[in-house]
């Protein structure tokens, strides 16, 4: 079976809604909204192994820690093992005053009251009653009508009520979601919602929650943006409703959808750590933080320590969180491109350079450090990087600060390594690369200082007088030059026949403090006239110097 040539004749475009005047397209996200994680609940209903009591404690603790102060804890008519679960955290102790639980119960009254009784000892709590309200549902599910699908809202309203009534001890709130509101006629859903209301009352001091979910995304984030809209708009006494939204991600648009449905005038977001849910998932808690976060505005939930965040999440769901999950992802900060690579690293050297505290980092749109994660995983070298790749590897992992010259002729021996090999380079390749490419620390084909004593004579010319090992046999030279460099370079050529011409010369500490070493590196060109590089590294800077002599005659004669 394969797509139909013409999908018109079985798919109808979704209907616009009539908003001539739409508000939402100008306005802009400002502050946080009132968080809902349903991870216990919809995230839990979504895995294959559904998460035992130790996960589930864990996960309640987690999102208590990272600042969410609405948690739907579970379903608690599902069954015993839910039920149970719910009692033990409420008489746990645990449920922090600033936290409020949420329970979710269709609307059925015999669900209701054990939705209540789970609850049996909670200072304040959410009931959340639901019943689908869509055509599809009324005509194929149901076969029920209109005033059908509002007399359930009504009775399950009136079910609440009088629960809540029993129980003064508890603090309760009230949360009403018309299920399907995203595939459901707008006049019905308020008809529906308004008639829940005349049942519990709500003032603006104690609101009730309406959540208008995207049961199933079957358009574009903009309609759902104008639905909300449309819904604050018309709905009376909206000054006594919190609007809630609840995305789920079937067309790809979850985060998208709650943060267009924010901007139409909502109130509240609900949704899972890193998107896990029904079918494609609900709307990522993560993603809609931190895309505020970036914008400058506090979500209110701390991601400092993601990955500590993203191991409790995979322990307990089952599930990896994908390399490319924003923000999240292990991949999400990383650059291989050649060209990213560059931008990233002059990004990074102008920040520093600059003492900016506005984040100015090319294909960065958050700070790395922000999330704990560290700057070495942001550039990794493979076959498609270029030299700012390995340049900055080589910084970050030695504190090498190559010429940019020099990244050029070192760059030839990366990519050979990386073809040569097949895979992606770790710092310690790189690293091994370039002592074998410049002859650092290791022992070198062909020259090898042992020791050095520099001297100055009476014309004022330096000599150069030490052991240099050949070939693994120890010899005595010295010359004369300008200098130490011109020395070395000129017992080089007196003594062995390397003909080097210095044409320029640069150093920088490594590390700081007592025990910083010095990186020496010296462009030449040879006898021929091709340019040729030494490197030397030492704790002293002179012999450093000579060090970069002898390992630019080892690429001479090699």
């Amino acid at each position: 079976m394969s797509m139909m040539p013409e999908p018109s004749r079985k798919y109808r475009p979704f209907p616009q809604v009539n908003l001539p005047d739409r508000q939402w397209p100008s306005r802009t996200i400002t502050a946080p909204p009132r968080w809902l994680s349903t991870d216990l609940r919809d995230g839990n209903q979504a895995i294959v192994d559904p998460m035992d009591a130790v996960k589930k404690n864990r996960f309640f603790d987690l999102l208590v820690e990272i600042g969410v102060k609405e948690i739907e804890i579970g379903f608690p008519a599902a069954g015993a093992t839910e039920f149970d679960f719910i009692q033990g955290l409420v008489g746990s102790g645990r449920i922090p005053d600033d936290v409020i639980v949420q329970v979710l119960t269709q609307s059925r009254e015999d669900l209701i009251r054990t939705s209540f009784e789970s609850l049996d000892g909670a200072k304040q709590a959410i009931v959340h009653l639901y019943n689908a309200v869509s055509p599809a549902w009324r005509d194929i599910v149901f076969r029920m009508s209109k005033d059908e699908v509002r007399e359930i809202a009504v009775q399950g309203a009136k079910v609440m009520r009088d629960e809540a009534s029993k129980r003064p001890d508890t603090d309760w709130h009230f949360q009403y979601s018309p299920e399907t509101f995203s595939t459901a006629e707008l006049d019905f859903s308020i008809e529906v919602c308004e008639a829940v209301m005349e049942v519990l009352a709500p003032t603006p001091e104690r609101p009730i929650i309406l959540n208008l979910p995207a049961t199933v995304e079957a358009a574009t984030p903009n309609i759902y943006a104008d639905q909300i809209e449309y819904f604050c708009r018309n709905l009376p006494n909206r000054d006594s409703a919190a609007i809630s939204l609840h995305t789920h991600n079937d067309r790809g648009t979850g985060v998208a959808a709650a943060e267009l449905g924010m901007m139409a005038g909502a109130d509240r977001v609900e949704g899972c750590l890193f998107g896990n849910g029904e079918r494609t998932g609900n709307c990522c808690l993560v993603t809609v933080a931190l895309n505020m976060y970036t914008q400058g505005v506090d979500p209110g939930l701390d991601f400092s320590d993601i990955d500590r965040v993203i191991e409790t999440v995979e322990y307990c769901n089952e599930l990896p969180v994908h390399q490319r999950h924003p923000y999240g992802g292990e991949l999400v900060f990383t650059a291989f491109s050649g060209s990213h690579q560059d931008a990233i690293k002059k990004g990074f050297e102008a920040n520093e350079k600059q003492n900016d505290e506005q984040w100015r980092v090319p294909y960065l749109p958050i700070d790395p450090a922000d999330l704990g994660r560290n700057y070495e995983a942001v550039i990794r070298v493979n076959s498609q990087s270029g030299k700012g790749g390995f340049a900055w590897v080589l910084e970050q992992d030695q504190g090498i600060k190559l010429p940019k010259k020099m990244q050029a002729d070192f760059s030839k021996h990366v990519q050979h390594m990386a073809d040569e090999l097949g895979r992606e380079l770790n710092a310690t390749d790189i690293w091994d690369a370039f002592r074998k490419a410049y002859h650092v620390k290791i022992h070198p084909k062909h020259f090898q200082l042992v020791d050095y004593e520099e001297s100055r004579a009476p014309d004022g010319t330096r000599i150069f007088a030490g052991s240099i090992e050949v070939d693994g046999k120890a010899q005595r030279v010295s010359g004369r030059g300008n200098g130490l460099i011109s020395s070395v370079v000129g017992t080089i050529r007196d003594s062995f026949g390397v003909e080097l011409e210095i044409c320029d010369y640069t150093e920088h500490a490594l590390g700081t403090g007592t025990d910083a070493r010095a990186a020496a590196y010296l462009e030449c060109r040879g006898k021929d006239g091709n340019t040729i590089w030494g490197c030397g590294i030492d704790e002293d800077v002179a012999t450093a110097s000579v060090r970069a002599v002898l390992s630019a005659a080892n690429s001479a004669v090699g």
